[in-house]
């Protein structure tokens, strides 16, 4: 394929753009607009410089994501994304990791936002694989093959950071709990500061391990899309415990299902329950802080799952 071909290609693929994957943009960052409008560009510019054949998109939410061949013919994946901390983050993640549990980092720039990666295959998610005991045995190991001490000097996110966010929630609703319910965030609230104050050894974590971010693959099962988040390993398993989120809350008894994946995953780790339970807990209130919106709605499903969690006896 002639260099104009991939143009082609990458000029057609760009002008499908899911409008939930534009509102996603448009809306997260403040030039998400301008960076939408340029992304064919992008595209080009990295089929050019990594001399690749571009293909159809995956899922899109929050980065475009595409199929790509190299000029050998290896399978990879292309993701292109609005340059943030959170991206850089990612690429220094997995270029510690260096494929020990994740996707293979081939070729990144972080300033540009490109990265190009191993394309996991047969690429079956977890949420597709067997029952779910087997899935959080399998997610489990996953998880303990990522954490090592994280490198000085690299450009990753803290949980820390993550949790301070919600210094802003009482403010905004003017020292009210607004939509959350009060036992759940007072609850929370108590969680965190008990979680911070204790002394714990810290990993780099993936940060958003769940059934549709561990893939199969020729190598076994393995992660994409870390955040690369510095923090204890007890908070990895929390968005697992959230998903899968089209299915989670059609298990016949979702609090019953909670404390046997708990038993599960802390058997496997060597987790306290209570410290699982508890990071668990503290992460429906921020995810539910994340997705929460300008007008108020938002933040449902994990606030539903955060009650659940309360429900739970460890």
């Amino acid at each position: 394929m002639t260099t104009n071909d991939k143009q082609r290609t990458t000029i057609e693929l760009s002008l499908t753009l899911p409008p939930t994957f534009v509102k996603n943009v448009s809306q997260a960052f403040p030039d998400g607009a301008q960076w939408l409008a340029k992304l064919p560009g992008l595209l080009d510019e990295a089929a050019q410089r990594w001399d690749l054949i571009l293909g159809e998109p995956f899922l899109l939410s929050y980065n475009y994501v595409c199929a790509a061949t190299l000029a050998d013919g290896t399978p990879a994946v292309l993701k292109v994304g609005v340059p943030n901390r959170e991206l850089t983050s990612e690429i220094a993640a997995l270029r510690i990791y260096n494929g020990e549990g994740a996707c293979r980092l081939y070729k990144a720039d972080p300033e540009a936002g490109m990265m190009l990666l191993e394309r996991l295959e047969p690429g079956t998610m977890l949420h597709e694989h067997a029952d779910d005991d087997t899935q959080t045995a399998i997610a489990a190991h996953v998880m303990k093959c990522l954490w090592c001490p994280a490198p000085e000097g690299q450009p990753l996110i803290t949980l820390k950071g993550w949790f301070d966010e919600l210094q802003h929630l009482r403010p905004r609703f003017n020292g009210g709990t607004g939509p959350f319910p009060k036992k759940l965030l007072e609850t929370a609230e108590g969680l965190i500061r008990e979680l911070f104050a204790e002394s714990s050894p810290e990993v780099i974590l993936h940060g958003d391990c769940h059934h549709f971010n561990i893939l199969d693959s020729q190598r076994g099962w393995l992660v994409i899309d870390p955040k690369g988040v510095v923090g204890a390993a007890e908070y990895e398993p929390t968005p697992f415990l959230t998903n899968p989120y089209d299915k989670f809350f059609q298990f016949p008894d979702v609090a019953q299902l909670t404390k046997r994946r708990i038993a599960i995953l802390c058997e496997i780790l060597g987790f306290d329950p209570k410290r699982l339970w508890a990071w668990a807990v503290a992460h429906s209130v921020l995810s539910a802080w994340w997705d929460l919106q300008e007008d108020g709605s938002g933040g449902e499903y994990a606030i539903a799952c955060g009650e659940i969690f309360l429900k739970v006896e460890v």
